[in-house]
């Protein structure tokens, strides 16, 4: 059997993500919004409050926030309203996850029958139908949030927004014209990082941009990057057919997880599947072929001593390495800002640093989501933006990421808040506090049962002296769903003894989460 070669540099990073209709520089809108906000403008020594150069989630978050607070905002959305995630991240993904998962259930003979189902003849499926379910999805959503900045008052600006080193002002790219702001929030996102040595020409080697578009479902396509993206585009295509296989520069496969769900997605998402792997490689070079014609050809050298160990030929290599901050070339240097590796420093109020190490504030400019490689998600991104409006009007605020969850859509899902197992414990030795663990399972779980879909725990890690929750992982049917409660709950500083007590609805789900609630308290969960 050929197996699919999904291929991790040691760039991995976690990661975890369109434009308005052109109209006449938006005179009457921008008029209103502006005579609407009067009583915030400082004096009316600006063109706007608050101006954002970024318009994915982030600055779209930010943007409705400052409306919010009768700030007058603009948006440079650089001819992308939605950014990555809307366009070419998490919504559209979320698309082709659900329609292959789809496919995999009615595939699943063994599960169907055990429900005392059968499909008679073969299930098929339309790749450009599945592909125009992303591509449908991403239109739609992109016009609402274009239609939202609208609505509130909010001034849309087609052009990329760039710094012109003087204060306060922003340039519009596409016009040359010079824009004034008090304050100016920095949200220009990020872009798929290619490692050296990968030629991507978007056909048949592509980053995550050019497999959202599926216009082709390899027999044996190579994906580079065993992370969130890697996962979840394995689970992607091995429903749909394609045969698959890891490799990862590291010595263990999704390194970023917590080490006890990785063993358990392993199990669960690659073993039973045609995916194989190796680890401790890199992909040095990387070829582009001809869909049909010619394979794609891949050279992977030892991660330590720099040796070649194999040469495979594929039908499809997928970038999937990590993602680098979108800020070449929008005028940080003549602002004085040094960045590292692209990403703009800045202190928990979302200010930008003149430099990581002992950096000065730069006035009334704000950065955030995955510029500043705090976080590298877009809800994340959406908090920091209000945040930084927070500060800007007056009200201090800072983002606990530490109460961010994440999640990874695979069949089952993987999801987390807080830091790892092995990350809590590093912690408690540091700090000083023990570390308490309880688990639930989904096999102990009514409702998961009745789906037959009992694989999966829930982890609950918490602070044995305080009783806080510190973290949570799951990996199971809809953990992604399920992380919200831990998520509040880390948040809010609430106790295992707390949330042991609270009752849960049954039969569901969320169960799985009491029984591990209880345990952490020495009760029983039925």
């Amino acid at each position: 059997m050929r197996l699919t070669l999904i291929v991790s540099a040691l760039f991995v990073a976690n990661s975890a993500a369109f434009t308005v209709p052109s109209r006449p520089h938006a005179a009457a809108t921008s008029t209103a919004a502006r005579a609407s906000s009067a009583l915030r403008m400082s004096d009316g020594s600006y063109d706007f409050d608050v101006a954002v150069i970024g318009c994915g989630v982030g600055g779209h978050g930010a943007a409705l926030h400052a409306r919010a607070q009768s700030l007058s905002t603009a948006v440079f959305a650089g001819g992308d309203v939605g950014g990555t995630c809307v366009n070419r991240g998490c919504v559209p993904s979320k698309a082709l996850l659900a329609a292959s998962g789809r496919v995999r259930d009615m595939k699943n003979d063994h599960h169907l029958e055990s429900m005392g189902i059968k499909v008679n003849g073969e299930i098929e499926y339309d790749r450009q139908g599945i592909a125009d379910h992303a591509k449908n999805l991403a239109a739609n959503i992109k016009g609402n949030l274009g239609n939202s900045l609208l609505g509130l008052g909010c001034e849309v600006i087609e052009g990329r927004g760039v710094l012109t080193g003087n204060p306060h002002e922003i340039k519009d790219e596409a016009t040359g014209k010079v824009y004034t702001a008090k304050d100016i929030i920095l949200a220009p996102g990020s872009v798929p990082f290619v490692p050296p040595g990968v030629t991507v020409d978007e056909k048949t080697v592509y980053t995550s941009d050019g497999a959202l578009e599926l216009q082709f479902v390899p027999e044996w396509v190579a994906i580079i990057g065993s992370g969130y993206i890697g996962l979840e585009f394995s689970d992607v295509y091995t429903a749909l057919g394609s045969e698959v296989t890891f490799i990862e520069a590291l010595p263990n496969l999704m390194p970023t997880f917590d080490r006890e769900i990785a063993k358990q997605a392993e199990r669960l998402l690659i073993r039973d599947r045609p995916i194989d792997y190796r680890t401790g490689v890199f992909a040095a070079e990387v070829t582009p072929g001809i869909p049909g014609e010619k394979p794609v050809t891949i050279k992977m050298i030892d991660a330590e001593t720099k040796e070649h160990v194999e040469t495979i030929e594929v039908d499809a290599a997928m970038v999937a390495t990590g993602r680098v901050p979108n800020t070449a070339n929008m005028g940080l240097e003549d602002m004085g800002i040094e960045t590292n590796r692209g990403f703009v420093a800045v202190n928990e109020k979302m200010q930008v640093l003149t430099k990581a190490e002992d950096g000065e504030v730069v006035p009334n400019v704000y950065c955030i989501g995955d510029a500043n490689g705090k976080m590298m998600l877009a809800h994340a991104a959406s908090a920091q933006g209000i945040s930084a409006v927070e500060n800007i009007v007056g009200r201090a605020h800072e983002v606990n990421h530490d109460a961010i969850p994440a999640a990874c859509f695979t069949h089952p899902e993987i999801a987390m808040v807080g830091p790892t197992e092995e990350q809590c414990i590093e912690r408690a030795e540091k700090e000083g506090w023990t570390l308490g663990k309880s688990q639930g399972s989904f096999r102990a779980n009514s409702k998961a049962l009745a789906e037959g879909e009992g694989a999966g725990i829930a982890k609950v890690l918490y602070n044995k002296d305080t009783g806080k929750v510190v973290a949570v992982h799951i990996i199971g049917i809809h953990a992604a769903d399920l992380i919200q409660e831990c998520a509040n709950a880390v948040a809010a500083g609430t106790t295992v003894k707390e949330l042991s007590m609270m009752v849960h609805t049954h039969p569901t789900l969320c169960e799985v989460l009491d029984e591990a609630f209880k345990g952490a308290v020495g009760m029983s969960a039925h």
